[in-house]
């Protein structure tokens, strides 16, 4: 189960490479359910290889022009607020075990996946749809920009996720940025975002296996390369609805997993 773990993070980093995104939303369940890491040492672990493989693509787009840092800073740093509140204040104090009903119980790892999965049905749902046209405001609007990046905070603080698929709809809409700059953008924020998660876990003393999580963030790298190398073959963005498609079965698994089992 280890060694499909591995692979499977190599094909994390081939839909980043591929489609731009989408493929960190896998990281987690690759985690708990191959790998057999509990869900709350997952979203630390998640941060750092989205943090990692999200500064790589960033960088990429930093070549090329596409960042644009005042939008980021606007957004990135409400996020690092509510992302520390959440992961140094709140998510401590939650109990390991929320409540009981006769036999049943309902633990914080439950909670963690239950939440999760909604997420990747959320992102899986943007993924599929079509592409809408571009919709420009008058101007930039900071203050909503800063708002939807408290919001982005909790949720990457909460299940460690980037959370692009919202960060960029705010950087098309608020900041009126084109779509290759909204990208690299989102890469530069999530980077941002993970960074800052990951140093207050290790600020709060959170056990990390570094063997392990540096070779699954190789394999996510290695993945990546071979992304960017196939994308320029193939079009990454007819690719796109499918991996949602898979995404949505992944996020509805999970659930039932979780529930029944």
């Amino acid at each position: 189960m280890e060694y499909l773990g591995y692979f499977a993070s190599i094909i994390i980093g081939i839909s980043l490479g591929l489609i731009g995104g989408g493929g960190s939303i896998l990281t987690i369940p690759i985690l708990v359910y191959l790998f057999k890491v509990n869900p709350e040492q997952a979203t630390s672990y998640s941060l750092f290889i989205v943090g990692l493989t999200a500064l790589f693509g960033s960088y990429s787009h930093y070549k090329m022009g596409n960042l644009k840092l005042k939008s980021a800073l606007y957004f990135a740093i409400p996020s690092v607020i509510s992302i520390l509140i959440i992961r140094e204040v709140i998510f401590p104090q939650i109990a390991s075990t929320l409540f009981s009903i006769a036999s049943y119980s309902v633990s914080k790892d439950f909670l963690i996946m239950i939440v999760f999965s909604i997420l990747m049905i959320t992102a899986a749902i943007s993924m599929i749809k079509k592409n809408q046209p571009e919709i420009k405001s008058c101007e930039t609007n900071y203050i909503q920009l800063s708002l939807i990046g408290f919001i982005v905070g909790i949720v990457t603080g909460f299940l460690g996720a980037g959370g692009g698929f919202l960060i960029i709809p705010a950087l098309l809409f608020f900041a009126n940025l084109p779509m290759k700059q909204a990208v690299g953008t989102s890469l530069l924020i999530i980077t941002i975002n993970s960074s800052i998660g990951f140093g207050g876990d290790l600020y709060i003393g959170t056990p990390i296996n570094y063997t392990f999580l540096l070779g699954v963030s190789g394999m996510a790298l290695l993945g990546m390369f071979i992304g960017s190398q196939l994308s320029k073959k193939i079009d990454g963005t007819k690719l796109k609805p499918l991996f949602g498609w898979f995404v949505l079965v992944m996020g509805f698994y999970i659930i039932t997993k979780e529930v029944l089992f």
